[in-house]
């Protein structure tokens, strides 16, 4: 599947005084190339070219370079005009090219085009953008390793499998009239299982995938002067949000991006739960509880040494978020640094004023975050992905039930042909133009 139009856009920002790319696809390519250079340009060579306006009048000097189709990022024909990176320069560039008959790309419709004609799967497309805006080295590895395949094909093998496993019911059905009860087959139930344990481990994978990509969202939640402000100080090792001993200093929700060990924490310091009568106050208290909802992790601040009464301030939290409980100040009561597994969560003793016990937080952040578990094959991931697996597990479970049944066969056979298309939707193989739409409408211009 091919566009029939010719798309250009400045695919890199221009620098100061570094190198700026004009990158234009689609079928004009050639002719448009040819009339820049005056003549035809070789395949991927590259060209010292002229660049000038419709009147004679010169743009700039740089190189073209021509990527005849299929053999492209787009499979299209593409050429790419490196430039110097004067932002005035590359704009008349751009404009020269539109002006001999291409259009402004939108964002990602480079990307779009690669996935539409088959250059890549929808999962590897949307890794580019990842790796555009990974925030740290073990986010951009991963999503490196996304783009090279790593997450598509282990969703290709989930699907095989599920097809082996369709192929086996769909034939029993044809042939009801064999001695051998083909669905109660040993072999079918250890295909099952084997499925079943190969779904989980993806979904951990992705999930583990999701953190890489996003970062780890860390609420810090407790009641008012229980040093919540001065955690994040610590953390972020900045004054970055204001501290004092009056109640109800923090009225909204501040937030701080931090880099621990390559894995990104996005922080956020909530106003103090309490019952306020303050209108300011209460909107701030309003939007911790948004913020407890959408937590990976949650920071509980008590200083004392009982967080009992103040468990409730937790209340909202997702069922997949990890609770940490932060008992604060140790400074004060001359504890030492510790650290506690207990059936309501991990416990830590640390003092966010003098830094005590603070290696132990962060040490527990790291390792939630999937540093040093994460294997070396992780990959980057989308919340999408996880609920596409999500779906796929419970078609899954729900054809092995209906299995139970001797005569539901065509139900355990509809369910994988579901969970089929659940896997579908993760490359691309399933999807709708709206889907596309939201997808690539998040990605740079130019990629």
């Amino acid at each position: 599947m091919s566009s029939t139009d010719t798309i250009a856009a400045i695919a890199t920002p221009p620098g100061n005084g570094g190198i700026g790319i004009v990158r234009v696809s689609g079928p004009q390519v050639p002719r448009l190339a040819q009339v820049l250079l005056g003549r035809r340009p070789r395949a991927r060579h590259a060209h010292l070219c002229r660049f000038a306006d419709a009147a004679g009048e010169p743009i700039d000097h740089g190189l073209l370079i021509h990527f005849p189709a299929p053999h492209s990022f787009t499979g299209e024909h593409v050429v790419e005009l490196q430039a110097h990176g004067s932002p005035v320069a590359l704009r008349r560039l751009l404009a020269r090219v539109v002006e001999l008959g291409a259009r402004h790309a939108r964002p990602g419709e480079f990307s779009e085009r690669a996935f539409l004609n088959g250059r890549l799967d929808l999962a590897q497309a949307e890794a580019i953008a990842d790796l555009i805006a990974a925030g740290s080295e073990a986010s951009a590895r991963a999503a490196m390793r996304s783009l090279d395949g790593v997450f598509s094909q282990q969703v290709h093998a989930l699907t095989e499998a599920t097809i082996r496993l369709r192929v086996w019911i769909e034939a029993a059905i044809d042939f009801p009239e064999e001695e051998i009860d083909f669905l109660a087959a040993p072999a079918l139930a250890g295909g099952f299982a084997q499925l079943r344990q190969q779904l989980a481990s993806l979904l951990a994978d992705t999930r583990r995938g999701v953190r890489l990509n996003d970062g780890l969202h860390v609420v810090i939640v407790g009641r008012p002067n229980a040093g919540k402000s001065s955690l994040l100080n610590a953390l972020a090792a900045t004054e970055r949000a204001i501290v004092t001993d009056i109640p109800g200093t923090t009225r909204d929700v501040l937030r701080e991006t931090i880099d621990i060990d390559g894995i990104a924490l996005t922080l956020v310091d909530t106003a103090g739960l309490r019952e306020a009568e303050d209108r300011v106050e209460q909107e701030g208290i309003r939007r911790a509880r948004l913020e407890l909802q959408r937590a990976d992790v949650a920071i509980l601040v008590s200083d004392d040494d009982d967080t009992d009464a103040d468990r409730v301030l937790l209340t909202g939290l997702p069922a997949t978020a990890t609770r940490l409980l932060v008992h604060n100040k140790i400074d004060r009561t001359a504890a030492a640094p510790d650290r506690q597994v207990r059936a309501d969560g991990t416990h830590l003793w640390l003092s966010a004023r003098t830094g005590a016990g603070l290696a132990l937080l962060v040490a527990e952040l790291t390792r939630l975050a999937g540093q040093g578990e994460a294997p070396a094959g992780s990959f980057s991931a989308r919340a999408r992905h996880v609920a596409a697996l999500e779906r796929a597990a419970l078609a899954l479970e729900a054809a092995e039930h209906a299995l139970t049944d001797a005569r539901a066969g065509e139900l355990a056979a509809e369910e994988l042909r579901q969970m089929q298309h659940a896997l579908g939707e993760i490359t691309g193989e399933f999807t709708s133009e709206d889907l596309l739409g939201r997808i690539f409408a998040d990605f740079c211009i130019g990629k």
